[in-house]
C-alpha cells in the first residue's frame, strides 16, 4: 500500500478478537465517514485473522497482547496512520501497546467517557455490561473514576454472569446467535442495573453494542458504544497524532563511538526513572564502507549504505537521525533530500555551540581524519559562523591518522601508548598555532582526550570540544521540547 498523502488518512481496524462486533464497528465507521463527507480523504483497512486464544480467560492475555501487537506492526509496515481497536479487553493493556508503536490508537474508553460527559452531564451511576475479566481489571473504574462516578455491574444470578453467558456461551453472540436466548440474558442484566438505579448503561463488550438496538426499550438509556467509537474515529481525522519521540542513530561508524554516543544521550537526559529516558533506535552497521578511504583514496562509496541505514531508521519511526561520525557528514547533503526526517548535522550544531560559548573567538583548531579535513565540511561550517580553521602540520596530520587508524590506534581498541603520543603531538602543534578551542573532529578522539577545559603542559588553558557530546545534547533538547 503506498504511503498516503498528507491530505489523506489511513485507518487500520483490528478485527478477529470479535469478528461480528469488529465488522459492526467497521460498518458504522464507514457510515460516519460518509456522513462527514470524508470518503475521498480516508482509507479504511480491515484486518482480521482468527484469534485462537480464550477470549475471556486471564491466561490468554499474553496471546491477545501479541496478536494485537503483530497486527499493529503489520499496519505500521503498510503505512497506516491510525489504529482502530474495537475491543474492550484489549484496552486493559492499551498503555503497553501505545508505548511500543509509532501509531496512535484511538481510545475507545476515552470516547465513551467524553460521550457520557457531553450527552449525559448529570450521569453519576454508570451501569456496565461486561465480562468477568474486564470487570476484574478495573477498566471502567480507571476512566469513570470516583468521586465523579460510581461504576455498577449486574448482580450474579445463581452464580452466573449473564453477560458473559450471553456473549461467550455455547449459543452466544460470538457464535452468531443474535436473537433469542442471548438477548434475553442481556435484557435481564440490563434490568438488574436499572433496578440498582444507574443513570446510563454502557456496553463493556463490543458484542453487546452489536445487539443493543435489539434489546428493545429499557428503563435506562443503553449506549451504542460501537457507534460512539466510530464517531470518535471519524472525528479524529484532523487530530495531531502524539507518540513518544524517537531518536534514530546510524551506528557502527565506528562501533565504540556509537556506544560512547549512547552514553552521552543517557547522561544528558534529565530522568528520575527508566521511563523518563528517550526512545532510541540504533541501526548498528559496521559494514558501511570506510568514509576516509573513499574521500582520500579508492575506497568504496558509502553513500548507499548510509542512505539504506537511514531509511531503516525512518521506517522504524525515528523522528530524527543522528550520525555519530564526523567524516560521514561529508555525505549528508547527498542523502538528506531523499529522507522524510532530518539528519541533525553534528558539524553545524558544534559550530553553533562554539560561536555561542565563545562570541569573540576567531580561530578554531581541528583534529580529524584526513577525509574530514579534505572534504572541507568543517571548514565550511566554521566559516559560516565567522571562524577560521586551524589544522596540524602535514606530518602531524599523519600522526592523527595513525592515532585513529594505526595498528595501535583507537579503532583497533587502544587508548594508551602510541595513539596517545601521536594525538598529543598534533594537539601541541595546534596550541603553538594559537588555538584556544580545539574540535575533537573524529568520534573516536574523545576516547583519547577528555573534552571540556584543559590545561596544556605549557600552562595555557584551552577547551576541547566533543561534537558527539554537542550532538547528544541537541537530540535530548529536541526530544524534551516535544514532551513539553
Amino acid at each position: 500500500m503506498p504511503t498516503p498523502s498528507p491530505s489523506r488518512r489511513a485507518y487500520g481496524v483490528i478485527g478477529g478478537l470479535g469478528p461480528l462486533a469488529s465488522a459492526d464497528v467497521f460498518f458504522k465507521l464507514m457510515r460516519s465517514i460518509a456522513r462527514r463527507n470524508m470518503a475521498d480523504s480516508a482509507d479504511v483497512v480491515f484486518e482480521q485473522h482468527p484469534f485462537k486464544g480464550n477470549h475471556s480467560s486471564s491466561s490468554a492475555t499474553t496471546e491477545r497482547k501479541l496478536y494485537v501487537f503483530d497486527l499493529i506492526r503489520a499496519f505500521e509496515q503498510r503505512h497506516i496512520d491510525v489504529i482502530v481497536l474495537p475491543c474492550f479487553l484489549s484496552h486493559t493493556f492499551l498503555d503497553e501497546l501505545t508505548a511500543n508503536t509509532t501509531l496512535p490508537i484511538i481510545n475507545l474508553m476515552a470516547a465513551l467517557l467524553d460521550h457520557v460527559r457531553s450527552a449525559m452531564p448529570h450521569a453519576r451511576r454508570i451501569g456496565v455490561l461486561t465480562s468477568d475479566f474486564t470487570r476484574e481489571a478495573g477498566l471502567f473504574e480507571r476512566y469513570f473514576a470516583a468521586p465523579d462516578f460510581e461504576v455498577v455491574y449486574p448482580r450474579l444470578q445463581e452464580g452466573r454472569n449473564l453477560v458473559s453467558e450471553a456473549v461467550y456461551g455455547e449459543h452466544g453472540i460470538k457464535r452468531g446467535q443474535l436473537d433469542g436466548a442471548p438477548l434475553d440474558l442481556l435484557r435481564q442484566a440490563a434490568l438488574d442495573l436499572a433496578g440498582q438505579q444507574v443513570d446510563v448503561i454502557l456496553p463493556g463488550l463490543t458484542e453487546v453494542a452489536l445487539v443493543a438496538h435489539a434489546l428493545g426499550t429499557l428503563p435506562v438509556p443503553l449506549v451504542d458504544s460501537n457507534q460512539v467509537y466510530a464517531e470518535r474515529v471519524a472525528a479524529s481525522h484532523d487530530d495531531v497524532a502524539t507518540r513518544p519521540f524517537k531518536v534514530g542513530v546510524v551506528g557502527g561508524v565506528g562501533p565504540a563511538a556509537t556506544v560512547d554516543f549512547m552514553q552521552k544521550i543517557v547522561r544528558n537526559t534529565p530522568a528520575a526513572r527508566d521511563q523518563d529516558h528517550i526512545k532510541v533506535h540504533v541501526e548498528q552497521n559496521p559494514q558501511i564502507p570506510d568514509r576516509t578511504e573513499n574521500l582520500v583514496g579508492a575506497g568504496l562509496d558509502p553513500t548507499i549504505a548510509l542512505y539504506a541505514t537511514c531509511k531503516k531508521l525512518e521506517d522504524g519511526g525515528a523522528d530524527l537521525i543522528a550520525i555519530p561520525c564526523n567524516t560521514a557528514h561529508a555525505y549528508v547533503e547527498r542523502i538528506q533530500g531523499s529522507l522524510a526526517i532530518p539528519i541533525v548535522n553534528m558539524l553545524t550544531v558544534t559550530a553553533e555551540a562554539i560561536r555561542t560559548q565563545f562570541p569573540q573567538l576567531t580561530r578554531v583548531g581541528l583534529l580529524a581524519t584526513s577525509g574530514t579535513v579534505g572534504s572541507g565540511v568543517y571548514q565550511r561550517e566554521l566559516a559560516a559562523h565567522g571562524l577560521d580553521q586551524l589544522l596540524p602540520a602535514p606530518a602531524l596530520q599523519e600522526r592523527v591518522m595513525n592515532a585513529i587508524y594505526g595498528r595501535h590506534g583507537v579503532k583497533a581498541g587502544y587508548t594508551e601508548g602510541e595513539c596517545q603520543d601521536d594525538i598529543r603531538a598534533a594537539l601541541d602543534d595546534l596550541v603553538q598555532q594559537g588555538a584556544e578551542v580545539i574540535i575533537l573532529g573524529c568520534t573516536e578522539l574523545p576516547l583519547l582526550l577528555p573534552s571540556g577545559p584543559w590545561t596544556h603542559h605549557d600552562g595555557s588553558t584551552l577547551t576541547l570540544v566533543d561534537p558527539t557530546e554537542t550532538l547528544a545534547r541537541r537530540c535530548v533538547a529536541y526530544a524534551s521540547a516535544t514532551r513539553r
